[in-house]
């Protein structure tokens, strides 16, 4: 390792020696570099797993422009929507199909008295181009009273279960009073508030929520004709319906702004968000005090060679070579462990928290770029003193 770092620094690695010689600092030093890692990687894939949900249930369908209530921040809240102003959007040049979408939370209760919470779509049966292929050609199925697809990584039901059974062999449950009949599956995951999803026909989600109206859905889904631009049908739609009431954006804008809401303004991605921050300084501080004191330690050799001539930089040098040797070696465990965490998270909770390349170069950025900084600062006496006060 001393030669190693003697080639790329041009210089004896005072920096390793100086940590290499208090073997029980540096381990003190490396757990906390560590940790403040595992602090954050974790927060990241928990915030990561938030927006992933987010975007999951938009991409159940394909259309280009979304008219929801003015107060509709995300998918799920907010006003409903009059379902005339799918007939008043029909009448605008450049749409060409329109569908209502109903959202709604229903229990389901098993044999075994778990309870599993599910978050159900209305469609259209016969609005299967609305449909993304993740939901296929099972969207046929659901022209039946009563019959739904299933969510096959729905939270707290084995996959034995799941795997059980098709349209030759449905599975039949009871939810809200009402029988359905599940002849289909599609692949979308569990939520931080539902456990799985569930898609019926807009006439099954009317019977299972008899409170709601079939004219008044939560959203209402746009096709816009081929080759126009959806920017240039939208502001023909503000002409015609009221925007003071109504938001009127494609679906890709839609789930954007659901992203930014939920991880800026919910209580959920805030707290998250703010997690990163605590690990980056736990993990600042820490780098902070075991610079500082191993400056101050050696503040005798460096007063000496300051006296004979030595310039400030150089002993800057020193102090960020053991910042980014408390960086690199640091990180390393802290990225095993933290994959280990996202694997069981993921097991257990059915959450998608998985560790991106994009999120490991920017958690190692900041991980040097934090420790670079605690040495800096970790420099800041030595720069003041005067050698013969030292001594």
């Amino acid at each position: 390792m001393v030669e190693l770092l003697t080639r790329i620094l041009g210089r004896m690695p005072i920096g390793w020696l100086q940590l290499f010689h208090s073997k029980g600092r540096l381990a003190a030093a490396l757990a906390g570099v560590a940790f403040a890692n595992v602090l954050v990687f974790v927060q990241l894939g928990i915030l990561g797993a938030l927006n992933t949900n987010i975007v999951a249930g938009y991409s159940l369908f394909d259309a280009d422009i979304m008219v929801s209530a003015s107060d509709a921040n995300t998918m799920t809240d907010g006003s409903n929507v009059p379902r005339q102003r799918m007939f008043q959007a029909l009448a605008v040049p450049g749409i060409v199909d329109a569908m209502p979408l109903y959202i709604g939370v229903a229990d389901w209760v098993q044999a075994n008295g778990t309870t599993i919470s599910f978050r159900v779509y209305g469609v259209d049966p016969l609005a299967g181009n609305f449909l993304s292929a993740k939901v296929g050609a099972d969207v046929s199925h659901l022209q039946l009273l009563g019959t739904a697809l299933l969510d096959q990584r729905t939270r707290g039901v084995s996959a034995d279960f799941l795997g059980g059974f098709g349209p030759s062999n449905p599975l039949r449950f009871e939810m809200r009073n009402e029988t359905l009949t599940v002849k289909g599956q599609f692949t979308l995951g569990s939520g931080f508030s539902e456990d799985g999803n569930l898609i019926v026909s807009d006439q099954t989600f009317l019977r299972l929520f008899d409170n709601r109206a079939s004219g008044a859905p939560n959203h209402i889904f746009l096709k816009v004709q081929k080759g126009m631009n959806p920017q240039h049908v939208i502001e023909r739609l503000k002409q015609v319906l009221p925007t003071d009431i109504t938001r009127i954006r494609t679906v890709a804008e839609a789930a954007s702004e659901d992203q930014v809401y939920q991880t800026t303004e919910r209580p959920t991605g805030l707290i998250f968000g703010f997690g990163v921050v605590v690990g980056v300084l736990v993990g600042f501080v820490i780098v902070y005090q075991v610079l500082s004191t191993d400056v101050a330690d050696h503040l005798k050799e460096y007063a000496t060679f300051k006296a004979m001539g030595y310039e400030q930089r150089f002993f800057t040098s020193i102090v960020l070579e053991e910042a980014v040797i408390l960086a690199v070696l640091g990180f390393i465990p802290g990225y095993i462990i933290a994959q280990t965490l996202y694997i069981g998270l993921a097991s257990m909770t059915g959450l998608p928290v998985a560790m991106t390349l994009t999120r490991v170069i920017w958690v190692f950025a900041g991980t040097v770029i934090a420790c670079a900084a605690s040495g800096i600062f970790a420099t800041r006496r030595l720069a003041a003193a005067d050698p013969a006060d030292l001594f």
